[in-house]
Parts: structure tokens; sequence; C-alpha cells
């Protein structure tokens, strides 16, 4: 070490660190090589958040060949930390994703495409699938793990708080502000029943109708005698810093001190794709499955998300195991119909 010079010893620190990141990126740029080669695909992934992956390493572990495309931007990315998820409880949504595709790059049948789904085509053998830069690849058969698309309020600073203080899940935050002034954003049944529901994490709280309540006494009535209090006036801005909510400042100028919101936004599908195929949708707008996951298409699978309302880690990652266990014992009952 006496004759390892600054210049020396910054090359070689260098080499070590590309030699710990040497595993996944050599795994990454052989995938990006077969891709130029192989474009058949058992089993193709749209959407690489938590049940897309999930899915994937069911079928990694099958022995299937699978394709994820992603885009690289999931709903929950400007969520600060996740919940409520076993063994990974107040780690980033980035950690659990880094780990999870650390652990997937040892599957070498599992490739990654960053890319944007476009469109798909039944074909006679299976499905065809396009991508914005214009690939073209073919699978026998497509999970949808797309999630949706949330639908922001138009209140100055709600989306910049949205997923940090402005809250969807009591679940995956309620404990985190359980000591705080809490809101709810809601009116008539849907603002009864949630403020019920987020009662349990917090004695603070109150239901912010933005406008007239559309409460029934009976309702109103109900609420009061929880000490939940209820204020009508129009919201004009969330006051926050960095998006951690401060006050709401309504129309008239008058100001209350919050720190937590639960809402409830409505949204649309984030991939047209699946209805494009012919899947059809439920009446709230979620992606229509049987018990296999599957939808009215023969061999369109979909899984998180975008098929229910649970909106949990947990349960993304519970539906996207299970799909893919639903996916393989599909093609493994096909081979012996079909090959006999």
């Amino acid at each position: 070490m006496k004759n390892l010079n600054r210049k020396n010893f910054i090359k070689q620190s260098g080499l070590m660190l590309t030699a710990f990141a040497l595993p996944i990126t050599i795994n990454l740029v052989l995938n990006k090589n077969e891709m130029t080669n192989k474009k058949h695909f058992d089993v193709i992934i749209i959407g690489g958040s938590y049940s897309g992956l999930a899915a994937a390493m069911t079928l990694g572990r099958a022995l299937r060949k699978v394709l994820i495309i992603d885009s690289g931007e999931p709903c929950n990315r400007q969520t600060p930390h996740s919940h409520n998820f076993l063994t990974q409880d107040g780690k980033t949504p980035q950690e659990i994703t880094i780990l999870a595709k650390q652990q997937l790059s040892k599957y070498n049948t599992v490739e990654f495409l960053n890319d944007l789904a476009t469109n798909a085509s039944k074909t006679e053998n299976g499905f065809e699938m396009q991508t914005s830069t214009g690939k073209k690849l073919t699978a026998n058969k497509l999970i949808f793990a797309t999630g949706i698309k949330d639908e922001m309020s138009n209140i100055k600073g709600f989306s910049e708080c949205w997923g940090i203080s402005v809250l969807h899940c009591p679940y995956c935050h309620g404990y985190e502000v359980k000591t705080e002034t809490t809101g709810i954003l809601g009116n008539g049944e849907y603002g009864f029943e949630f403020s019920k529901l987020i009662s349990n994490w917090t004695k603070d709280l109150t239901l912010f109708t933005n406008g007239k309540s559309t409460l029934t006494a009976e309702q109103t009535a109900n609420l009061e005698s929880h000490h939940i209090k209820i204020v009508e006036k129009e919201i004009e801005e969330l006051e926050h810093s960095n998006g951690h909510l401060q006050n709401i400042i309504f129309t008239d100028g008058s100001k209350k001190m919050v720190r937590a919101i639960y809402t409830r936004l409505p949204f649309e599908q984030n991939c047209q794709i699946p209805e494009q195929l012919g899947c059809e949708l439920t009446k709230d707008g979620y992606i229509n499955i049987d018990t296999s996951h599957q939808t009215r298409i023969k061999g369109v699978f979909a899984c998180g998300d975008n098929v229910t309302r649970l909106r949990t880690v947990a349960n993304a990652v519970a539906m996207g195991t299970t799909t893919a266990m639903m996916v393989n014992k599909e093609l493994i009952e096909e081979k012996f119909i079909y090959n006999k």
C-alpha cells in the first residue's frame, strides 16, 4: 500500500466497484443481446412493478421464458416509504424494486425490456406485442400488471402531496400518522364510511366535504357523536412543504392545520391494450377477471391494482404469484392436450 499513489488507488477502487456491479450488469446486457435473436416467449408480462415482478419470479422458477416490458414509472414513485409488507416494512418502493430485480437476475429465462407496450393482437398461436421503439414480440400468454392512473384533484398542492401526506390507505400509512391531526376529503356515503374507517387510527379527525355536505341527518349525527368534525367550506389549496401537508386553505381565506388527509381518487386504466384486445371492465373500472385471474379473452391474464381496490404491495405480490401459477398450469394443460 505504501507504493499505491492517489491515481492508482482511484483506478483500483473503480475496478473493485465495477466487479461488485458486474453480475447484474452482465445479466442485463445479455438479456438485451438475446432480445435481437429471440422474440418469442412463453409469457410476456406488461408492467414491471410488484405484481409483475412477482409473476415473473414464479414463472422463472417454473422454467418459463418470460419477458417483462416496463417503462419505469410506477404509480407509487412519489411515496417515500412502503409499509405493511412483511420483511420489507419501511423500505422505499425503489429499494424493494431493486432487490426484486436483483433476485430475478439469477433466473436466466426471465428478461427485462425497458420500453412501452403500445399494441397487441391475437395470433394463431398466441399474441403479438408491439412497443414504442418498434419491437415486435410474440408470446403464448399475456399478463397485464399495468396498474391504474389516478386522476389528481385540481386543488392547488394536491398532486405534490399525493402519496406523501395525502393518502389512500390506512393499512399502508395509518400507523405513521396515528398521532397527527387528520382529515378525510370526501362527501356523502363515501365520506361517511371512510370517516368510520379512519377513526380507528386517530381521535383528531375532520371530514372535509369541500362544499355543501350530502350526508344524511343520521350520518351527520353519527359522526358528531363520535367526535368527528364536519367542515363544509370549499378548499382552495393544500399548503405544504415538499409534499408534507401543513394547512388546508379555504376559499374564504381561512385555514386549518392538518398533517394528513385520506381520500380516494377517480382513476383510469394505465394501459388501454386489454380493452383493445376485448377484455371487459367492471362497473368500477377494473379489468374483469375470473378466479384464475384470466380475463374474458383466453390467454390474457391480469393482476395487481388494475383488477382490485385492495391497493397494497402485499396484495399486488400475492396476486402476481397466483396469476403466474394459473398461467403455468394452463401452459402445462395445453401441452398435454395438444402434444399427445
